[in-house]
């Protein structure tokens, strides 16, 4: 299974998302994208091998992906201060891979209905339904 991580900005909720759903999911193939180099680097140092940066790495990663994991600003136009770009947020939008999008509530976009939690439980329970994915076939 083909999991693609998406953050920017500092890189800091990718850096525990590829921490976590490589414990939760050891045989997936892991990939992190980065919006910026900086976000790219906390992503390598959590220990995904592979890794890419920018725009056009975010269009050709979605295309293979079977699923998407990142804040939910990644399928926002203009989202995290404005490093998601209308054409990364049509690339996830449009991908035919399933999203598992951590709702952080910064940077203008609020979603409502989901109470405030630690970013720490956030990442778990996203590992935990990437793993959930890993081990049943889509529907």
């Amino acid at each position: 299974m083909n999991v693609l991580v998406i953050d920017g900005q500092g890189g800091g909720l990718g850096r525990q998302l590829v921490a976590a759903i490589s414990a939760a999911c050891p045989e997936a193939r892991l990939t992190a994208v980065g919006t910026n180099s900086l976000a790219t680097s906390a992503m390598l140092k959590a220990g995904t091998v592979r890794a890419a940066t920018g725009e056009n790495a975010v269009v050709v990663n979605c295309r293979t992906a079977d699923v998407i994991v990142g804040p939910i600003g990644i399928v926002i136009a203009d989202a995290l201060l404005g490093e998601i770009t209308p054409a990364m947020a049509a690339a996830v939008c449009q991908s035919p891979a399933r999203r598992v999008l951590v709702p952080i509530n910064h940077c203008e976009n609020i979603v409502v209905g989901v109470p405030d939690q630690p970013i720490g439980q956030l990442v778990t329970a996203a590992a935990q339904k990437v793993k959930e994915l890993a081990e049943t076939p889509c529907k």
